[in-house]
């Protein structure tokens, strides 16, 4: 008693510290945020009459029905299976070419590169022309446009080829993975970098043996963490033709065969699950603390490297990297993707072609009429989905989280709990999309609830995992000073986790502005909608248009969550 006696004054005086650090550079946020959930709500017509379909509800009684008897013929679980290893090998090679892309981008637009080519400098200059800034301004046009458009672009000039879906998904992840792994350079200590600089060793084999190394493992983490999200991209790709588990779904889907459907959505769960599995036990043999960290803190680098250099399993993550290095070749080798079509002439003709009727970009005053409508609609459709995503996310991530005392009644709920996250995440925003519109007229909110529900599954994951590596003392303190449950929740767990959950709220807010254009290829609203429109209709001048208004949304929302998050560090 007296030890829980003696603690009760650290926790209440401690434990609410990161929420009034929060509330000092967030209450600005939180203001435009809650007017910005407001305003997305009234434009994406959720105070709409005429939302429920009720003839739709027949079809959603035959969908679930039909999981209590799956397709289970030998024909058709062989070809669920190659669909599957289809959808892992584009994965693969796809993450394999985003890795490539996403540490030489990573570390030429990190500004501890340049800094360490010239230490007198504080920041590396961003006058027109230089080298960081043309870097930075290179990786943000891919990285603003969904792999989804990047497939559609690349089958009209390869054709329905394998290498469309690695380049689809190397191109744009690999601009990602570069401006993440540019944050975790820039966050690593550098103090062993600046002994090596200081004693006359080259930049680059300072980086190598002074940063890198403390840098590995949140890197490392990181690139598992982005293989989940290739799986689950692999799977939208099937929307454009691409093959796989997501193609096989969706034809299942368009002919009404939901036992079919279920037999592929069950193969996707499990290589999903099997996925996140993976990525949990190499991110703990590292040492990570989570398997994304959008909120570097300054020690946090150097810590995941202590605790990385002395985890016992050093051997077995080796083994599973060397494993993974392995597996690039044999995916290649499965799918077989023809790499001479990238230096035929025929493919530079028809690139020539589409650029040509691409340039210039229709902007006569009806159209940029339409595209401003319609790019009001799209940044609704991405904040009403992710304030969804955020809430849920949040409620659902403390019992998501791996209860520390195993009583039955917490395993059950835990269990249930992160299969259902796993399902929501799971299935693509596209197939969320087609079966929310059996029951709601087309528009921007079914398209919204489908992005809601998939970042929902992602969401929770990653806050349990934040949960998971909180402190439990301040919690623990009140409940033994007398506390209910409820207020050692209020005020001993979610002031801890808060601000980093909100972190990668706002992170996966740039995602959600990203998927607003696949769900609109399946009619659900904004300006993937009227993209899909022109593509169909060979409007490659209108195409233009349209991507300059997703990129210059992209870039708002971008700057956006970047300022929000570091308001809120």
């Amino acid at each position: 008693m007296s030890s829980s006696l003696s603690s009760t004054p650290r926790a209440t005086t401690w434990a609410p510290q990161p929420l009034r650090s929060f509330l000092k550079g967030g209450r600005l946020v939180a203001l435009v945020t809650l007017l910005a959930v407001a305003w997305s709500a009234i434009q994406v017509g959720l105070f709409r009459g005429d939302l429920i379909n009720a003839g739709g509800w027949a079809l959603v009684r035959q969908f679930f029905a039909a999981a209590l008897r799956p397709e289970l013929s030998p024909d058709f679980l062989l070809l669920t299976l190659e669909a599957t290893l289809v959808t892992f090998a584009y994965a693969i090679s796809g993450l394999a070419l985003s890795l490539v892309i996403g540490f030489v981008g990573g570390l030429l637009s990190s500004e501890v590169w340049w800094l360490s080519r010239r230490p007198h400098r504080q920041s590396p200059t961003t006058t027109l022309g230089s080298p960081w800034l043309i870097t930075r301004s290179a990786l943000a046009v891919p990285r603003a446009i969904h792999e989804a458009i990047w497939g559609l672009f690349l089958v009209r000039i390869l054709g329905l080829d394998p290498l469309v879906a690695i380049l689809a998904l190397g191109l744009p992840f690999g601009a990602i993975t570069a401006k993440v792994f540019s944050e975790i350079l820039d966050e690593t200590p550098r103090d062993a970098l600046h002994a090596l600089l200081n004693g006359g060793a080259p930049p680059a084999r300072a980086m190598l043996y002074g940063l890198l190394p403390r840098a590995f493992p949140n890197l490392t983490s990181y690139s598992f963490y982005r293989l989940e999200c290739a799986i689950r991209s692999a799977t939208v790709l099937g929307v454009i033709g691409a093959g796989g588990l997501g193609y096989q779904i969706l034809l299942s889907l368009q002919s009404l065969r939901y036992q079919e459907m279920w037999t592929l959505m069950a193969a996707l769960l499990v290589l999903s699950g099997l996925t996140d599995w993976l990525s949990a036990h190499i991110r703990h043999a590292l040492g990570a603390p989570t398997r994304l960290d959008v909120n570097l803190g300054a020690d946090c680098a150097a810590e995941a490297a202590v605790r990385a250099r002395a985890t016992s399993g050093s051997r077995a993550l080796l083994g599973l990297l060397a494993a993974a290095v392995m597996l690039t070749p044999l995916a290649l080798w499965y799918v077989r993707p023809d790499f001479g079509k990238l230096f035929a002439p025929r493919t530079m003709m028809l690139l020539g072609d589409m650029l040509r009727q691409m340039f210039p970009p229709d902007l006569s005053p009806a159209n940029v009429a339409t595209l401003f409508n319609l790019s009001a609609q799209t940044m609704a459709m991405s904040v009403f989905a992710i304030a969804l995503a955020s809430l849920f996310g949040i409620l659902l991530a403390y019992p998501a989280a791996h209860p520390v005392r195993r009583a039955r009644g917490a395993m059950l709920a835990y269990s249930a709990v992160r299969i259902f996250l796993l399902f929501c995440r799971a299935i693509p925003a596209p197939v969320w999309a087609l079966l929310i519109l059996f029951v709601m007229f087309p528009g921007p909110l079914p398209g919204a609830l489908a992005i809601a529900v998939h970042n929902l599954g992602i969401l929770g994951r990653l806050i349990a995992e934040a949960v998971e590596n909180a402190d439990k003392r301040p919690a623990y303190a009140l409940q033994h000073a007398g506390a209910s449950s409820a207020q050692a929740f209020l005020y001993g767990a979610l002031p801890i986790t808060l601000p980093q959950s909100l972190a990668y709220i706002f992170y996966r807010w740039e995602i959600c502005m990203r998927e607003t254009v696949i769900v609109g290829f399946v009619g659900a609203g904004g300006l993937g909608r009227l993209l899909t429109e022109q593509l169909s209709s060979f409007d490659y001048s209108g195409v233009t248009a349209t991507l300059i208004a997703l990129l210059i949304l992209t870039f708002i929302v971008d700057l956006l969550s970047t300022a929000a998050r570091r308001a809120i560090r």
